[in-house]
């Protein structure tokens, strides 16, 4: 069975990001693929059919950091649409962001990802993330404050 194109998609793709929490840092890879490539962002990618949401989230952190994580709730739901210079839709990814805590693995760059770091919440703007980002980090660690 072949995937359908993620460029210019017949509908939107369901995707998934782990907000990685550990203090006040976070873990932000720099993409690798378009959209948004050489941003820096939170890890994740598409759901695969027969996958939970959990496991892909789990999926998608190991593999872009080298991380293992432990689950947790939903922090926001957003979407990303994005439209070429025609005018036509050429991504649109609804994205589910959850609160994840380290467990094991070691930080490491891989697969869709050029770049991972820890980076503390207070230097965040000097990675240019989106607002969207910015926005889901924080609200990401006022969860885990709460003793989420």
């Amino acid at each position: 069975m072949v995937e359908p194109s993620r460029r210019h998609p017949a509908r939107p793709i369901a995707c998934v990001g782990g907000v990685i929490v550990d203090g006040t840092r976070v873990v932000l890879v720099q993409r690798g693929q378009p959209p948004l490539q050489g941003e820096w962002s939170l890890p994740g990618g598409a759901v695969e059919v027969g996958e939970s949401l959990d496991a892909a989230v789990a999926r998608e952190v190991r593999e872009e950091t080298g991380l293992v994580v432990d689950v947790g709730p939903v922090v926001d739901v957003l979407e990303r649409i994005h439209h070429g210079d025609d005018g036509r839709v050429e991504y649109h990814y609804v994205i589910i962001d959850y609160l994840c805590r380290p467990r094991g693995g070691t930080l490491a760059c891989g697969s869709d990802a050029a770049a991972a770091r820890w980076v503390d919440a207070a230097d965040l703007p000097g990675f240019k993330p989106t607002q969207k980002v910015r926005d889901v980090v924080a609200r990401a660690l006022a969860l885990a404050g709460a003793g989420a």
